[in-house]
């Protein structure tokens, strides 16, 4: 534990690993409940997987951004604490595999010192903040979304308001109207706007994808820069409130607003900026640090295949707005690359570009500011690397998640399809390599982790049973989905079930129907006009399950016959609470108000003790077996079981006592007051629940 104290600077970071590694030994020690542990490893980015006994690490990387430094660290810590392997995820981070779970704490110091953190990478937090992997380059952008995404993440890294949620909370930003970064499918979601020589978002919520994707809301036109970080503050307040937290299937935030529809949900939102301390967040965006272009020569270069040169050059060399520079997309095939490469790829971009890479939303890599002098160059370079297959974002470009390579909850393999499905585009639809991008996406589950259902053609892993009760891997086919721009879209409709090996056939009859009848139509207006139907006619042959062979039962990618295995999913981090756990946890979080009092900032203060009280609340309420799905919930439920029948007496009702702080200001004073208050509550419960079990 010492080492961590030394070697890092950052005394709020120090404290983060020391209590990783404090709460291991305790879990280790069976001081803490499993369930309980999950939650906390979760929101420092350890995910428990497939396979026993080890871990996947998620890096947290905001807005896709890495510098040549972080990428080289990254690449240390994979090779000493894991396989050397990294895996680019949907949402910019990247993905190490096959930890032990002892060493990550010391996996965690390590990457700080190149100020790469874990933190809030997974969890019921708020995750990843997206962009558009072009933003700052983009020749359509109305202005640079970076220090926006980047003030958010930082503003909202270990704040108080949204460390234990009842689900994750995704954010995006989009540079252009064409909504790059895909604000519709998020939580909230911003579009870079300017309106009166102001800039601004149109700002959409409640999006999602999972088993029953949503359309985010516009929640407003245009909300100006400085607006953003308050009602970002509002929505999490009012989601940790009232969102559902006992059953994982409705704990997003999609379902509380379609419960309670948008307006209802603004005026809570609007409600509640009496009780936070910024009313406006001016963020500097001149103050934000871009990364600068060297100035080099180019080197004398000789390329040998020109045809192949030319191909690559027409689909993943890229526009910048800045004159005289071009960006370079990198196909990464499945969002896997190795710490060799990348080692090389950190020095050339150091070298000779800006020092910088972009990892994109389709599992890629975009190199910014490289001299167009130097394409052929790159060409050479990244060549040596296998780094030059062609086709950037387009179909031969498929998104897949891990699926049952390494998820707990994968059902079927996702990326032992896709590199069929790659196989056979390249071989036999290499039109599709210089064509208008068609987007295909798989995912091991419904989870939706490789977005499949928001693309133009989709696959999820299922299973099919047989007569004889024989389980087969399985493919959902799904058509039709797309991001129409200006924060709308469409999600696919499910059209088939197949079994998994029939996936190349099914492929091939969507294309070649798709190539003889579109007549230019796009994928997303062909689907459209023809409608479910007509695609279910031509593919049902392929869902029956009366003729299949032995190969049908060998999944993609693997060579023993399949069996369907589901661990327990850890994508929400799912908490199954102990009443004395409860307590201590609601002592901790006094001692964290108290904390944030003595650092003077008193909106955090106040927030601790407001978790504090609920939770007090919460574990009498689970004595009593009664559900607690919602924070709204338990503040009501505490006032009919407790206080209104006499039990615990309060001064008042515990719901007037909590929600004070709606009411108040966050000031030196009330923060004096409701810690107090929270104090007190704590003693009471305490002394209640020590009489229940001493008569019990």
């Amino acid at each position: 534990m010492q080492s961590f104290r030394t070697e890092i600077e950052n005394p709020i970071v120090q404290k983060d690993i020391i209590e990783l590694a404090n709460k291991i030994d305790q879990f280790h020690n069976g001081k803490i409940d499993e369930e309980k542990f999950r939650s906390l490893r979760l929101a420092r980015g350890v995910y428990g997987q497939r396979q026993e006994g080890v871990q996947m690490i998620r890096i947290k990387l905001p807005y896709g951004k890495v510098l040549s430094n972080q990428l080289r660290r990254i690449c240390e810590v994979s090779d000493e604490y894991s396989k050397g392997r990294l895996h680019i995820t949907t949402r910019q981070d990247i993905q190490i595999h096959y930890v032990d779970l002892n060493r990550t704490p010391e996996l965690w110091a390590e990457l700080e010192r190149d100020d790469v953190t874990l933190r809030e990478a997974c969890g019921n937090t708020v995750r990843n903040v997206t962009a558009s992997e072009t933003a700052g380059i983009d020749p359509n952008e109305p202005f640079d979304v970076s220090p926006y995404a980047d003030a958010l993440f930082r503003f909202f890294l270990r704040n108080p308001i949204c460390q234990e949620m009842g689900r994750k909370f995704k954010v995006s930003f989009s540079g252009t109207s064409e909504d790059t970064g895909l604000s519709y499918m998020h939580d909230l979601g911003f579009i870079a706007k300017i309106e009166n020589g102001v800039r601004g978002f149109q700002v959409m919520l409640a999006g999602g994808l999972g088993s029953q994707p949503r359309v985010a809301d516009e929640l407003y036109s245009f909300l100006a820069a400085d607006k953003i970080i308050p009602l970002m503050e509002g929505v999490l307040r009012i989601f940790d409130r009232h969102g559902e937290r006992k059953s994982r299937a409705k704990a997003r935030m999609k379902f509380l607003v379609k419960d309670i529809g948008l307006e209802a949900f603004k005026e809570l939102v609007e409600a509640e900026q009496k009780a936070i301390a910024q009313k406006s967040v001016p963020i500097d965006a001149d103050a934000y640090t871009v990364s600068q272009p060297v100035a080099v020569e180019a080197p004398a270069v000789t390329i040998k295949d020109t045809q192949a040169f030319e191909l690559w050059k027409s689909t993943n060399v890229i526009p910048q707005k800045q004159e005289g520079y071009v960006a370079i997309g990198i196909k990464v095939l499945l969002g896997d690359f190795y710490t060799d490469k990348a080692r090389l790829l950190a020095d050339l971009v150091e070298k000779y570009a800006a020092g910088e890479i972009r990892l994109s939303l389709r599992q890629n890599i975009l190199i910014p500011f490289v001299k167009e002098e130097l394409v052929s160059f790159f060409y050479q370079e990244l060549e040596k690397l296998g780094f030059v297959a062609a086709g950037y974002n387009k179909a031969v470009d498929i998104t897949a998640c891990p699926g049952t390579d390494t998820c707990n909850l994968g059902i079927a393999s996702s990326t032992g399809i896709a590199e069929e499905l790659e196989r056979v585009i390249a071989a036999e639809y290499p039109q599709y390599l210089e064509k208008e991008d068609l987007v295909i996406k798989i995912s091991g589950c419904m989870n939706a982790c490789g977005q499949h259902n928001m693309a133009n053609i989709g696959f999820q892993g299922m299973s099919v049973r047989t007569k004889d009760k024989l389980v087969a891997p399985a493919l959902q086919v799904l058509l039709g989905g797309g991001n129409l721009g200006n924060g709308k879209g469409r999600f696919a409709d499910k059209v088939v079930k197949i079994p998994s090996r029939r996936g190349p056939e099914a492929l091939r009859r969507i294309l070649n129907d798709f190539e003889a009848n579109a007549n230019g139509k796009s994928f997303v207006d062909y689907y459209e006009e023809k409608g479910e139907k007509y695609f279910y006619d031509f593919l049902t042959d392929l869902s029956n399950v009366d003729n299949l062979t032995q190969e049908d039962f060998v999944d993609w990618g693997a060579e023993a016959s399949y069996v369907k295995a589901i661990g327990i999913g850890e994508c929400a981090g799912v908490v199954i609470d102990l009443i004395a756990t409860l307590f201590l946890e609601s002592e901790e979080k006094i001692e964290n108000a108290k904390v944030a009092f003595e650092n003077q900032v008193y909106s955090d203060a106040i927030y601790h003790a407001y978790s504090s009280l609920v939770n007090s609340a919460k574990a009498l309420l689970l004595a009593a077996n009664k559900k607690t799905n919602t924070h709204a919930g338990i503040i009501s439920q505490f006032d009919e079981e407790f206080v209104a029948s006499g039990k615990i007496t309060l001064s008042g009702t515990f719901a007037a006592l909590v929600y004070q702080l709606q009411q108040h200001a966050p000031s030196r004073d009330f923060a004096v007051d409701y810690i107090k208050g929270a104090e007190q509550f704590l003693e009471k419960v305490k002394a209640y629940r020590n009489t229940e079990i001493a008569e019990a």
